[in-house]
């Protein structure tokens, strides 16, 4: 089948099977892989993307769910890697192995537009669902109140 899809500002058409997770649409079929695949039950946060504005696992939206809204990969994060976030990770060191940062950082700047002066213990509770295998949960928090910082 073939579904019309709007992925980092720009319209796609793509031709998969219904079902579809768009995790695999934005992997094998649009070669964005910046989102990982890390448990494939929505449990890991690795594959995070935005739909609306919002932090989905894109491991768990069907490709016919999606159909007419707006998707924002990491890689449409920004253009240049000059997102408040993206620069906040780098300022801070945060990844070891990097294989979840993407999910973590798709899901802080969720957390940053819905709320720009989050307080650490809304950092800690927006970000809980993201597992990092390496622990670096404390310079994860770090750098999403950074990044507020430099929203405000």
């Amino acid at each position: 089948m073939k579904f019309d899809l709007k992925i980092n500002k720009k319209n796609y058409s793509v031709d998969v099977e219904d079902g579809t997770p768009l995790l695999w649409v934005l992997r094998d079929e649009l070669e964005l892989v910046g989102t990982k695949f890390g448990c494939g039950i929505g449990e890991c946060g690795a594959c995070t993307v935005h739909i609306d504005g919002k932090a989905e696992r894109s491991c768990q939206q069907m490709v016919e769910l999606v159909e007419g809204k707006e998707i924002t990969t990491i890689e449409g994060l920004s253009e240049n890697g000059d997102h408040p976030v993206q620069e906040a990770w780098e300022t801070i060191d945060v990844p070891q192995c990097g294989y979840c940062q993407s999910g973590q950082m798709m899901t802080a700047s969720a957390l940053l537009m819905k709320n720009p002066s989050p307080s650490n213990q809304e950092i800690r509770m927006a970000m809980n669902g993201n597992i990092c295998r390496c622990a670096s949960y404390n310079r994860i928090e770090k750098a999403v109140a950074l990044a507020a910082e430099k929203i405000k």
